[in-house]
This record gives structure tokens, C-alpha cells and sequence, in this order.
């Protein structure tokens, strides 16, 4: 019995993924847990585990194609169906099969007539979860057409038309006008007109012990008429969702017919679809129409070259091009890690009202304190940087002003106080600028701090942070001195409330009180607070805490417990 795995939940608000590599290969057997595909989402990459130990039938997906989240992975056959299911099935299959090819033909062609089944609402555009029912333009009870306009919708990019994918009678509407549809789910439910001729053809050879693939073809044919929830639990149904053999929904502007995923490839390559002629089912433009019609404006280009050229005689010099410039531009598509950074980043800078507060840290101390350390961190293979004083001066200063550590609602009405200090740090990870943060700093030694971020950091550079890593921060430190920084005015990690910039530390002179110059090991840093519940004066005493305990770091022997 093949069995379909659906891709699940991998974060919240995630909706597809893109495949970057599968672990295992079509006819290999694997076991329960085994990664089997690894993604990536526009948080992180994570690996998928198989729920059932057994053999892969099928991938649905190639590398870098995107998968969506609740649709089938792949296809396999767990191994219990084999050992325990074969010979069952393979004899109820045929028992089912010679009781169906007895029966009265007429009596069967009427009861497989007609079967009712959802209309799924298929994807409506890149990244759209929902949309608004606008207006039916059918009504139940109606007798409706293959490709007929059944729904009016409205997404937050457009109003677009949905047409039934098979002819029958409206059974019955979801959604009232005004109701938001969820994308995946149903839509409607249609009494469709079954293809007596199809079903009949399924029985005319039965099938034996011997030929197990016949036998499962016929056992699929009888369950997919015969009742409309099984029909519907077939995978067989979202093979009507690939090109070629489901119409998808008709933008209004146009009219073009053009799946998400060619319209995507579309838009990548900056083509205009209303000018490619499609080759499906009443003019649909698919994939290889897209291709095809880049080839040839590849050709075009090539033969123009080849022509003599026109270039106009100017005053400098006959035959001499008015100008070098190519005119080229190399259109990415905005995605992943980096995508999730714009509307994060977006949404902090216009939802909260940012003030900085700016400072300079000597570090001559907290040096010599390290340059201590190193040798006894080093002997336990964890390496000391200055970031583990940073973030534990920061939780004890945070224990003075707690509203440094808070968070405020969407709405503005309510502030949350926080009792763990979460202490987010960026790294700059191969796929992109990642947040993870360290949970309970308060209750954790310089030694604890270092050791976890020090996995943290070596799992964020490979693009594999744990999602419990990612979520959860109460404050953050961006430390662009690393690679070479010396100021910033950091943004907001949105819901936060404040966020650090630390700046590389310089040898500068300075003046002592006697006038003479002196040497110091001097970081800038910069602070941006949401000014709608820190003031300047409260930054600035929270700054003054955190830096005392740098410049001299054995004043946080006094909170050791």
C-alpha cells in the first residue's frame, strides 16, 4: 500500500519552502526519523525526518522547486503494508474486483453516475494563505460548466476568477459573500458526472494473486467512485493540480492562463506572458512554452549580432559607439532568510519610533580579564570571546531596569515584562543574517554562555539553528565590529525594545586629568530604544549599568550566587 507524506508544519506562518537537496533516492528503503529531504524557509534550513520506516516510491518535487506546507512530499511504502498488508490487500482487491464485475451493469452505472466531491481552493498567488469571497456567480442547485467562472475572490494583490475544473451541479457553497477562504481548503462541493465508459473499462480484466499492480488499479477505481470522501483522501487528486491537467484561477486584467509556477518563472526571466502563445488546454501558457519562447528570443539576439552594424557617425570619430554602457540588469528574486529580513526590518522601522543613544566603552580591563581566561576556556575546547561578557553585563544591568527588557503590544495598550533575559546575538550565517538567542542568561555562568553560543554560532553558519533558537528574544546585540564596523544605528528586532550596535575596538588617545595623552582601548557602541516606552534618561542610566561592568568587569563578581 503506497502511502503519501504530506510536507508539514516548519514554522509558523510558513507556507512552501524551497527544496534544496533530498537525502535519499527513488526505490531506496529508509527508516523511521531518517532525514529524507532538506528545505529551506524564509527562516532557516531544516531537515525532514520520514514518519515510517519503508521504500520511496516517488518524489514529487526536484531540487529547487517550492513545496508546499500540508501537500505531499513524496510517495512510499511503509514496510509494515508490505510484510503484514500484502497478501491481504492483494485478496480483498480481488474479491472486490470479481463482486463488482458480477453485478447488474446498468445498477452500477447508476450508482457511479455521479459522485460529490470539494473543490479544493488551489494557490491564488506566491505567498497568499487567504482571500475574501467577493462574489458566486453560481447558485446551489446550478448545472455548471467545465471552466465556468464559479467565484469572484480577493487576495491582497488582486481580484481574480475561479473556474470549476469539471462539469455537474453546485451541491453546496462554503463560504457566504464576505467570508474569508482559507487556500487548500474547500471551496464548494460539486455532484460531478462520472465517465460510466472509464469505470466500466476498470473491470473488464480482472486481476489475479499474480498481478498485484492490476489489482491495486482496480481497488483505487472502485474506492474513488464509489464514496466521495474516499475520493477525496486519494492522492490521485493532486496530480489535477500540475500543469497541464488543472486550469488554475484566471486574473481578471487579461485573462491570461498561467499556473503560480509559470507566472513565477514569468516574472524571474521579466517576460510578458500575454506575449507567448500557450500550447495547453484552451491556450494555457505552460512551462516549456516559457522556455521555448526565451530560446528563441535568444536566437534573436544572436542573429542581430551577426547583421552589420548601425551605429550613427558622431563628431567623434566615424563608426565610434555614443556610448559604453550595456544597459544590463540582473533581476533576483527577493526570497528566503533575505526576504523574512526585509519585512522584518520593514515593519520595525514603521511601527516603532526609534531613538539612539550613543557611547564609548574603554576596554583595557575586560582584555586583560579574556587574555586570563582564554588558556582555562580553551583546555574545555570552548573558545572566549568578548561577546559572553557583553551578554551577561547586559542581564545584570537588565535586572535594574526591567522596562529595557520589555515589550509592548501591536495595539499599544499593553506592556509585557519579561523575567528571563533572552539575549539575542547576529551571526552572519551562509544563508543569510540569522538572530538566535541564548534563553535564562540570568541564571547562566560565563562559562554556560560561552559553550552555547559557540554551538549556536557553528549551527547558525551552516544554516541548521534549532527554531527554539530563533524565537523568544527579548533583546538583541549586533556586534559589526567582528568584521570591522566601528558605528551603527541598529534597527529594532521587532518585538524588542531596545538593540545594541558594537562597534571594533580601537588603540585612540586620550587625555588624562593632568592634560597628558595616554593610550586606551576604546568601543563604540550605539543603542536604538523604542521611544514609546523607554525615555532617553532611563537608555542612558541602563547604558551607564552595562558599561560599569566592562570597564570593570570584577564588579560582577558581586552578583556571582
Amino acid at each position: 500500500m503506497t502511502i503519501e507524506f504530506i510536507l508539514p508544519d516548519i514554522g509558523e506562518g510558513i507556507v512552501e519552502c524551497e527544496l534544496l537537496e533530498w537525502l535519499v533516492a527513488e526505490g531506496e528503503h529508509i527508516e523511521e526519523d531518517q532525514p529524507v529531504a532538506e528545505v529551506m524557509t524564509d527562516k532557516a534550513t531544516v531537515q525532514i525526518p520520514a514518519m515510517h520506516a519503508g521504500v520511496v516510491e516517488k518524489l514529487h518535487y526536484a531540487v529547487g522547486d517550492i513545496a508546499k506546507v500540508h501537500a505531499p512530499l513524496f510517495s512510499m511504502t511503509p514496510d509494515d503494508a508490505v510484510e503484514q498488508g500484502s497478501e491481504q490487500n492483494t485478496k480483498e482487491a480481488d474479491e472486490a474486483v470479481v463482486s463488482l464485475a458480477n453485478e447488474d451493469s446498468q445498477q452500477l452505472t447508476g450508482q457511479l453516475e455521479s459522485a460529490i466531491e470539494d473543490f479544493i481552493l488551489p494557490d491564488i498567488g506566491e505567498g497568499i494563505v487567504e482571500c475574501e469571497i467577493v462574489k458566486w456567480n453560481v447558485a446551489e442547485g446550478d448545472q455548471i460548466e467545465e471552466d465556468q467562472a464559479v467565484v469572484e475572490v480577493m487576495t491582497d494583490k488582486a481580484v481574480v476568477e475561479i473556474p470549476a475544473k469539471n462539469a455537474g451541479v453546485v451541491h453546496k457553497l462554503y463560504y457566504a459573500q464576505g467570508d474569508i477562504a482559507k487556500v487548500h481548503s474547500p471551496l464548494f462541493a460539486l455532484a460531478v458526472e462520472g465517465d460510466v465508459q472509464q469505470i466500466n473499462t476498470s473491470f473488464e480484466q480482472p486481476a489475479t494473486p499474480n498481478n498485484k499492480d492490476s489489482a491495486a488499479k482496480c481497488d483505487n477505481s472502485a474506492v474513488d467512485t464509489s464514496t466521495p470522501s474516499a475520493k477525496a483522501a486519494l492522492p490521485a487528486d493532486n496530480a489535477k493540480f500540475k500543469d497541464g491537467e488543472f486550469e488554475p484561477p484566471i486574473a481578471i486584467p487579461g485573462k491570461v492562463l498561467a499556473s503560480p509556477a509559470v507566472r513565477r518563472i514569468a516574472r524571474e526571466q521579466g517576460i510578458d506572458l500575454l506575449k507567448i502563445t500557450g500550447s495547453g488546454k484552451k491556450g494555457r501558457i505552460l512551462k516549456t512554452d516559457v522556455i521555448e519562447y526565451v530560446s528563441q528570443a535568444g536566437s534573436s539576439v544572436k542573429s542581430k549580432e551577426g547583421q552589420p552594424s548601425d551605429t550613427p557617425i558622431t563628431s567623434k570619430g566615424v563608426g565610434m559607439a555614443s556610448s559604453q554602457a550595456t544597459g544590463g540588469v540582473k533581476t533576483e528574486k527577493v526570497r528566503g532568510i533575505q526576504a523574512a529580513m526585509a519585512k522584518q526590518m520593514s515593519a520595525s522601522v514603521y511601527t516603532i519610533p526609534h531613538f539612539t543613544v550613543s557611547d564609548e566603552v574603554v576596554m583595557d580591563n575586560l582584555m586583560a580579564l579574556r587574555q586570563a581566561l582564554k588558556p582555562d576556556f580553551e583546555a574545555r575546547d570552548v573558545k572566549l570571546s568578548f561577546m559572553p561578557f557583553f551578554v551577561k553585563a547586559m542581564s545584570l544591568a537588565l535586572t535594574e531596569f526591567p522596562v529595557i527588557n520589555s515589550q509592548l503590544n501591536d495595539d499599544a495598550t499593553e506592556i509585557s515584562y519579561f523575567e528571563d533575559h533572552n539575549i539575542g546575538f547576529a551571526v552572519d550565517s551562509k544563508i543569510g543574517l540569522l538572530v538566535p538567542n541564548i534563553k535564562g542568561v540570568q541564571h547562566l555562568s560565563l562559562f554556560e554562555i560561552a559553550t552555547q553560543m559557540q554551538d549556536i554560532i557553528n549551527q547558525a553558519r551552516e544554516g541548521r539553528v534549532s527554531g527554539e533558537h530563533l524565537k523568544g528574544g527579548t533583546i538583541s546585540i549586533s556586534n559589526i565590529g567582528a568584521i570591522g564596523g566601528i558605528t551603527a544605528t541598529p534597527v529594532i528586532n521587532k518585538p524588542e525594545a531596545a538593540i545594541v550596535a558594537l562597534g571594533k575596538t580601537q588603540k585612540l588617545p586620550r587625555f588624562d586629568d593632568n592634560g597628558n595623552v595616554f593610550a586606551q582601548h576604546i568601543m563604540a557602541v550605539n543603542w536604538s530604544g523604542d521611544h514609546r516606552i523607554i525615555d532617553g534618561a532611563t537608555m542612558v542610566r541602563f547604558n551607564n549599568l552595562w558599561m560599569s561592568y566592562l570597564t570593570q568587569p570584577e564588579k560582577m563578581l558581586m552578583h556571582l550566587r
